[in-house]
Protein backbone atom coordinates (compact mmCIF):
# COMPACT_ATOMS: atom_id res chain seq x y z
CA UNK A 1 0.00 0.00 0.00
CA UNK A 2 1.85 3.01 -1.16
CA UNK A 3 2.21 5.59 2.15
CA UNK A 4 2.56 8.95 -0.08
CA UNK A 5 -1.19 9.64 0.31
CA UNK A 6 -1.94 13.07 1.33
CA UNK A 7 -2.94 13.35 5.75
CA UNK A 8 -6.62 13.61 4.93
CA UNK A 9 -6.82 10.34 2.91
CA UNK A 10 -5.06 8.45 6.13
CA UNK A 11 -7.57 9.97 7.89
CA UNK A 12 -10.20 8.51 5.63
CA UNK A 13 -8.62 5.40 5.77
CA UNK A 14 -8.18 4.69 9.52
CA UNK A 15 -12.81 5.46 9.15
CA UNK A 16 -13.49 3.21 6.43
CA UNK A 17 -11.11 0.42 8.32
CA UNK A 18 -13.48 1.04 11.24
CA UNK A 19 -16.31 0.72 9.07
CA UNK A 20 -15.10 -2.38 7.59
CA UNK A 21 -14.21 -4.16 10.72
CA UNK A 22 -17.69 -2.92 12.02
CA UNK A 23 -19.22 -5.39 9.28
CA UNK A 24 -16.95 -7.66 9.99
CA UNK A 25 -17.94 -7.89 13.98
CA UNK A 26 -21.68 -8.36 12.82
CA UNK A 27 -21.17 -11.11 10.43
CA UNK A 28 -18.57 -13.52 12.74
CA UNK A 29 -19.89 -12.16 15.97
CA UNK A 30 -22.13 -15.25 16.53
CA UNK A 31 -19.24 -17.57 15.43
CA UNK A 32 -16.54 -16.43 18.23
CA UNK A 33 -18.03 -16.55 21.94
CA UNK A 34 -18.01 -12.88 23.78
CA UNK A 35 -17.48 -11.27 26.41
CA UNK A 36 -18.97 -12.72 30.00
CA UNK A 37 -18.00 -13.89 33.41
CA UNK A 38 -15.93 -16.67 35.00
CA UNK A 39 -17.03 -19.73 37.00
CA UNK A 40 -15.75 -17.40 39.95
CA UNK A 41 -17.59 -14.57 38.85
CA UNK A 42 -14.79 -12.18 37.33
CA UNK A 43 -15.23 -10.43 34.46
CA UNK A 44 -13.70 -11.64 30.92
CA UNK A 45 -11.56 -9.13 29.23
CA UNK A 46 -10.70 -10.29 25.66
CA UNK A 47 -7.68 -8.88 24.49
CA UNK A 48 -5.09 -9.29 21.40
CA UNK A 49 -1.28 -10.21 22.36
CA UNK A 50 1.67 -10.29 20.99
CA UNK A 51 3.91 -13.15 20.08
CA UNK A 52 6.54 -13.58 21.97
CA UNK A 53 6.12 -10.72 24.68
CA UNK A 54 4.27 -10.38 27.55
CA UNK A 55 2.56 -6.99 28.44
CA UNK A 56 2.18 -5.30 31.50
CA UNK A 57 -1.82 -6.62 31.84
CA UNK A 58 -0.81 -10.24 31.11
CA UNK A 59 1.88 -9.74 34.21
CA UNK A 60 -0.38 -8.23 36.18
CA UNK A 61 -2.52 -11.77 35.81
CA UNK A 62 0.37 -13.51 36.62
CA UNK A 63 1.31 -11.63 39.86
CA UNK A 64 -2.21 -11.93 41.06
CA UNK A 65 -2.93 -8.17 40.88
CA UNK A 66 -6.33 -8.60 39.59
CA UNK A 67 -9.27 -9.44 41.64
CA UNK A 68 -12.56 -8.64 39.28
CA UNK A 69 -11.23 -9.07 36.29
CA UNK A 70 -9.87 -12.37 33.70
CA UNK A 71 -8.27 -12.35 30.49
CA UNK A 72 -8.64 -14.07 27.49
CA UNK A 73 -6.13 -14.00 24.55
CA UNK A 74 -7.89 -14.02 21.36
CA UNK A 75 -5.01 -13.73 19.32
CA UNK A 76 -2.06 -11.78 18.36
CA UNK A 77 -1.72 -8.44 16.72
CA UNK A 78 1.44 -6.24 15.24
CA UNK A 79 -0.19 -3.29 14.62
CA UNK A 80 -1.70 -0.60 16.94
CA UNK A 81 -4.07 1.23 14.93
CA UNK A 82 -5.96 -2.06 13.97
CA UNK A 83 -5.43 -2.90 17.83
CA UNK A 84 -8.02 -0.05 19.21
CA UNK A 85 -9.99 -0.85 16.26
CA UNK A 86 -10.89 -3.62 17.20
CA UNK A 87 -12.00 -2.35 20.73
CA UNK A 88 -14.08 -0.15 19.25
CA UNK A 89 -16.16 -2.34 17.31
CA UNK A 90 -16.14 -4.97 20.30
CA UNK A 91 -13.41 -7.36 19.01
CA UNK A 92 -12.20 -7.05 22.61
CA UNK A 93 -12.15 -5.09 25.54
CA UNK A 94 -9.66 -2.95 25.15
CA UNK A 95 -6.44 -2.04 22.57
CA UNK A 96 -3.00 -0.04 22.80
CA UNK A 97 -1.56 2.27 20.47
CA UNK A 98 0.13 5.16 19.65
CA UNK A 99 -1.43 8.12 20.86
CA UNK A 100 -1.57 10.09 17.13
CA UNK A 101 -3.40 7.28 15.89
CA UNK A 102 -5.81 7.04 18.80
CA UNK A 103 -6.62 11.06 18.45
CA UNK A 104 -7.24 10.15 14.39
CA UNK A 105 -9.31 7.41 15.83
CA UNK A 106 -11.62 9.58 17.83
CA UNK A 107 -11.92 12.10 15.90
CA UNK A 108 -13.33 9.64 13.10
CA UNK A 109 -15.76 9.36 15.66
CA UNK A 110 -15.07 6.44 17.94
CA UNK A 111 -16.12 6.86 21.25
CA UNK A 112 -13.28 5.62 23.44
CA UNK A 113 -10.97 6.59 26.19
CA UNK A 114 -7.88 6.29 26.96
CA UNK A 115 -6.79 5.51 30.44
CA UNK A 116 -3.52 4.13 31.04
CA UNK A 117 0.20 4.70 29.16
CA UNK A 118 0.69 1.56 27.47
CA UNK A 119 4.47 2.03 26.35
CA UNK A 120 7.03 4.56 25.25
CA UNK A 121 10.64 4.99 24.76
CA UNK A 122 13.80 6.23 26.98
CA UNK A 123 17.14 5.40 27.22
CA UNK A 124 17.41 1.99 26.73
CA UNK A 125 13.66 1.24 24.99
CA UNK A 126 12.92 3.26 22.09
CA UNK A 127 12.57 3.09 18.02
CA UNK A 128 15.56 3.74 15.74
CA UNK A 129 15.46 4.43 12.04
CA UNK A 130 17.96 2.59 10.77
CA UNK A 131 20.28 2.52 7.20
CA UNK A 132 22.94 0.67 6.38
CA UNK A 133 26.06 1.70 7.26
CA UNK A 134 27.37 2.12 3.61
CA UNK A 135 24.27 3.62 2.57
CA UNK A 136 25.56 7.27 1.75
CA UNK A 137 22.30 8.79 3.83
CA UNK A 138 23.77 11.12 6.20
CA UNK A 139 20.44 13.83 6.37
CA UNK A 140 16.81 14.43 6.10
CA UNK A 141 17.44 15.96 2.50
CA UNK A 142 19.01 12.68 1.55
CA UNK A 143 15.75 10.82 2.20
CA UNK A 144 13.86 12.77 -0.68
CA UNK A 145 13.12 9.59 -3.49
CA UNK A 146 13.46 7.04 -0.58
CA UNK A 147 11.71 4.56 1.03
CA UNK A 148 11.45 4.82 4.71
CA UNK A 149 9.78 1.16 5.99
CA UNK A 150 7.14 1.71 8.58
CA UNK A 151 4.99 -1.38 10.45
CA UNK A 152 1.82 0.62 9.85
CA UNK A 153 0.83 3.63 8.33
CA UNK A 154 -0.82 6.51 10.40
CA UNK A 155 0.56 5.73 13.67
CA UNK A 156 4.09 6.47 15.53
CA UNK A 157 6.37 5.67 12.82
CA UNK A 158 4.82 7.51 10.11
CA UNK A 159 4.60 10.60 12.98
CA UNK A 160 8.52 10.15 13.96
CA UNK A 161 9.33 10.19 10.65
CA UNK A 162 7.50 13.34 9.42
CA UNK A 163 8.23 15.46 11.98
CA UNK A 164 11.85 14.15 11.80
CA UNK A 165 11.91 15.49 8.56
CA UNK A 166 10.15 18.83 9.62
CA UNK A 167 12.58 19.78 11.91
CA UNK A 168 14.85 19.48 9.90
CA UNK A 169 13.94 21.57 7.59
CA UNK A 170 12.43 19.91 4.90
CA UNK A 171 9.16 21.52 2.89
CA UNK A 172 5.82 20.05 2.99
CA UNK A 173 6.60 19.00 -0.36
CA UNK A 174 9.88 17.81 -0.42
CA UNK A 175 8.62 15.23 2.83
CA UNK A 176 5.66 14.15 0.32
CA UNK A 177 8.72 12.93 -1.53
CA UNK A 178 9.95 10.79 1.37
CA UNK A 179 7.93 7.13 0.36
CA UNK A 180 6.76 5.23 3.33
CA UNK A 181 6.02 1.85 2.75
CA UNK A 182 4.28 -0.62 4.58
CA UNK A 183 7.05 -3.74 6.37
CA UNK A 184 6.08 -6.18 8.92
CA UNK A 185 8.92 -5.49 11.93
CA UNK A 186 10.21 -9.27 11.34
CA UNK A 187 10.83 -8.47 7.70
CA UNK A 188 12.43 -4.68 8.16
CA UNK A 189 16.24 -5.31 8.90
CA UNK A 190 16.40 -7.89 6.06
CA UNK A 191 14.58 -5.65 3.37
CA UNK A 192 17.45 -2.76 4.78
CA UNK A 193 20.01 -5.13 3.83
CA UNK A 194 19.19 -6.15 0.61
CA UNK A 195 18.33 -2.38 -0.41
CA UNK A 196 14.59 -3.35 -0.71
CA UNK A 197 14.04 0.08 1.47
CA UNK A 198 16.60 2.88 2.52
CA UNK A 199 14.97 3.44 6.04
CA UNK A 200 13.27 1.11 8.55
CA UNK A 201 11.90 1.62 11.89
CA UNK A 202 13.11 -1.13 14.69
CA UNK A 203 12.62 -1.54 17.53
CA UNK A 204 12.66 -3.84 20.76
CA UNK A 205 13.89 -6.96 19.63
CA UNK A 206 13.94 -6.04 16.24
CA UNK A 207 16.22 -3.32 17.02
CA UNK A 208 18.73 -5.24 19.51
CA UNK A 209 19.15 -8.04 17.23
CA UNK A 210 20.11 -6.05 14.39
CA UNK A 211 22.34 -4.38 16.06
CA UNK A 212 24.37 -7.28 17.29
CA UNK A 213 24.99 -8.32 13.80
CA UNK A 214 26.09 -4.85 12.82
CA UNK A 215 26.46 -3.02 9.44
CA UNK A 216 23.26 -0.97 10.34
CA UNK A 217 23.07 2.18 11.79
CA UNK A 218 20.22 4.64 13.16
CA UNK A 219 19.84 8.15 11.19
CA UNK A 220 17.33 9.15 13.79
CA UNK A 221 15.29 7.75 16.61
CA UNK A 222 12.26 9.00 18.75
CA UNK A 223 13.99 10.02 21.90
CA UNK A 224 16.55 12.24 19.95
CA UNK A 225 13.07 14.27 19.08
CA UNK A 226 11.36 14.28 22.17
CA UNK A 227 13.14 12.40 24.55
CA UNK A 228 12.27 10.17 27.80
CA UNK A 229 7.84 10.19 26.55
CA UNK A 230 4.70 8.06 26.77
CA UNK A 231 3.91 7.16 23.18
CA UNK A 232 0.79 4.90 23.79
CA UNK A 233 -2.61 4.33 25.70
CA UNK A 234 -4.83 1.56 26.50
CA UNK A 235 -8.24 2.80 25.11
CA UNK A 236 -11.88 1.32 26.29
CA UNK A 237 -15.15 1.78 24.60
CA UNK A 238 -17.24 4.63 26.32
CA UNK A 239 -20.55 2.32 26.85
CA UNK A 240 -17.99 -0.61 27.84
CA UNK A 241 -16.64 2.24 30.29
CA UNK A 242 -20.01 3.35 32.00
CA UNK A 243 -21.50 -0.74 32.26
CA UNK A 244 -18.30 -2.30 33.87
CA UNK A 245 -16.66 0.61 35.99
CA UNK A 246 -15.07 -2.11 38.50
CA UNK A 247 -13.89 -4.18 35.83
CA UNK A 248 -12.28 -1.75 34.33
CA UNK A 249 -11.01 -0.22 37.20
CA UNK A 250 -9.18 -3.41 38.26
CA UNK A 251 -7.87 -3.59 34.88
CA UNK A 252 -6.34 -0.40 35.58
CA UNK A 253 -4.86 -0.56 38.87
CA UNK A 254 -3.35 -4.01 38.26
CA UNK A 255 -1.76 -3.07 34.81
CA UNK A 256 -0.23 0.00 36.76
CA UNK A 257 0.91 -1.93 39.33
CA UNK A 258 2.50 -4.61 37.16
CA UNK A 259 4.06 -1.25 34.94
CA UNK A 260 6.01 -0.25 38.33
CA UNK A 261 7.07 -3.17 39.15
CA UNK A 262 8.73 -3.27 35.86
CA UNK A 263 9.78 0.16 36.33
CA UNK A 264 11.13 -0.86 40.12
CA UNK A 265 12.32 -4.82 39.28
CA UNK A 266 15.92 -5.69 38.74
CA UNK A 267 16.06 -7.32 34.87
CA UNK A 268 16.90 -10.82 35.12
CA UNK A 269 13.86 -11.21 37.58
CA UNK A 270 12.06 -9.30 35.10
CA UNK A 271 13.35 -12.01 32.43
CA UNK A 272 12.47 -14.82 34.02
CA UNK A 273 9.49 -13.70 35.10
CA UNK A 274 8.61 -13.19 31.63
CA UNK A 275 10.04 -16.45 30.48
CA UNK A 276 8.10 -18.60 33.05
CA UNK A 277 4.59 -16.96 31.71
CA UNK A 278 5.40 -17.42 28.13
CA UNK A 279 5.73 -21.26 29.10
CA UNK A 280 3.18 -21.53 31.29
CA UNK A 281 0.19 -19.73 28.48
CA UNK A 282 1.15 -22.81 26.16
CA UNK A 283 1.18 -20.64 22.65
CA UNK A 284 4.40 -22.62 21.08
CA UNK A 285 6.25 -19.13 21.56
CA UNK A 286 10.08 -18.68 21.23
CA UNK A 287 11.28 -17.38 24.95
CA UNK A 288 14.65 -16.77 22.94
CA UNK A 289 13.51 -12.96 22.30
CA UNK A 290 12.61 -12.41 26.25
CA UNK A 291 16.40 -11.45 26.42
CA UNK A 292 16.03 -8.21 24.74
CA UNK A 293 13.70 -6.97 27.00
CA UNK A 294 15.38 -3.57 28.06
CA UNK A 295 12.99 -1.27 30.43
CA UNK A 296 9.23 -1.06 30.33
CA UNK A 297 10.11 2.10 28.23
CA UNK A 298 7.30 4.14 30.56
CA UNK A 299 9.16 7.28 31.93
CA UNK A 300 6.36 8.01 34.63
CA UNK A 301 4.83 5.85 37.53
CA UNK A 302 2.43 3.67 36.71
CA UNK A 303 1.79 4.47 33.17
CA UNK A 304 -0.16 7.84 34.49
CA UNK A 305 -0.97 10.03 31.01
CA UNK A 306 0.18 13.41 30.83
CA UNK A 307 -2.26 15.58 29.07
CA UNK A 308 0.95 16.83 26.72
CA UNK A 309 1.58 13.67 25.35
CA UNK A 310 -1.89 13.77 23.38
CA UNK A 311 -1.79 17.51 22.51
CA UNK A 312 1.77 17.28 20.80
CA UNK A 313 -0.13 15.00 18.19
CA UNK A 314 -3.22 16.88 18.48
CA UNK A 315 -0.82 19.67 17.23
CA UNK A 316 0.91 17.93 14.74
CA UNK A 317 -2.45 16.49 12.91
CA UNK A 318 -4.09 20.63 13.19
CA UNK A 319 -0.56 21.61 11.26
CA UNK A 320 -0.96 18.37 8.64
CA UNK A 321 -4.22 19.65 8.09
CA UNK A 322 -6.05 16.27 9.39
CA UNK A 323 -7.93 18.14 11.90
CA UNK A 324 -9.09 21.73 12.80
CA UNK A 325 -7.93 23.75 15.11
CA UNK A 326 -10.30 22.94 18.72
CA UNK A 327 -11.80 19.96 16.72
CA UNK A 328 -10.70 17.82 19.71
CA UNK A 329 -8.94 18.42 23.30
CA UNK A 330 -6.61 16.58 24.70
CA UNK A 331 -8.15 16.85 28.40
CA UNK A 332 -11.33 15.00 26.86
CA UNK A 333 -9.22 12.27 25.44
CA UNK A 334 -8.47 10.26 28.63
CA UNK A 335 -8.40 9.75 32.17
CA UNK A 336 -6.31 8.79 35.16
CA UNK A 337 -9.01 8.51 37.61
CA UNK A 338 -8.28 4.56 38.33
CA UNK A 339 -4.42 5.03 38.22
CA UNK A 340 -3.21 4.39 42.15
CA UNK A 341 -0.22 6.67 40.99
CA UNK A 342 -2.46 9.43 39.88
CA UNK A 343 -1.53 11.61 42.57
CA UNK A 344 1.84 10.26 43.16
CA UNK A 345 1.59 8.02 45.93
CA UNK A 346 -0.01 4.49 46.10
CA UNK A 347 -2.38 3.01 48.38
CA UNK A 348 -3.50 -0.56 47.61
CA UNK A 349 -7.35 -0.86 47.81
CA UNK A 350 -7.32 -4.46 46.87
CA UNK A 351 -5.58 -7.75 46.01
CA UNK A 352 -1.91 -8.53 47.10
CA UNK A 353 -0.62 -6.16 49.26
CA UNK A 354 3.17 -7.05 49.63
CA UNK A 355 4.71 -5.02 46.66
CA UNK A 356 7.24 -2.66 47.57
CA UNK A 357 6.00 0.09 45.30
CA UNK A 358 5.82 3.61 45.95
CA UNK A 359 5.35 6.40 42.93
CA UNK A 360 8.42 8.67 42.96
Amino acid sequence: MPSSAPPRRALRAVAAALTLLTSVSVLTGCGKSGPGTTVDGKTVLRYQGATGQVSAYELAEDLGYFTRIALRWEGDTTSGPANIQAAATNQVEFGSAFNGAVVKLIAGGAKVTSVLSSYGSDEQSFTGYFVRDDSGLRSARDLIGKKVAVNTLGAHHEFITREWLHQQGLSEQEIKQVELTVVPPANTEDAIRKGQIDVGALGSVFRETAVERGGLHPLYTDTALYGALNYGTYVFRNDYLAKNPEAVKDFVQGTARATRWLQLTPREEVLARFTSIIEKRGRNENTGLVKYWRSSGLPTPGGVIAEKELQIWIDWLVRNGELKEGQVRAADLFTNKDNPYANGTFTPTSGPTGEAVAAK
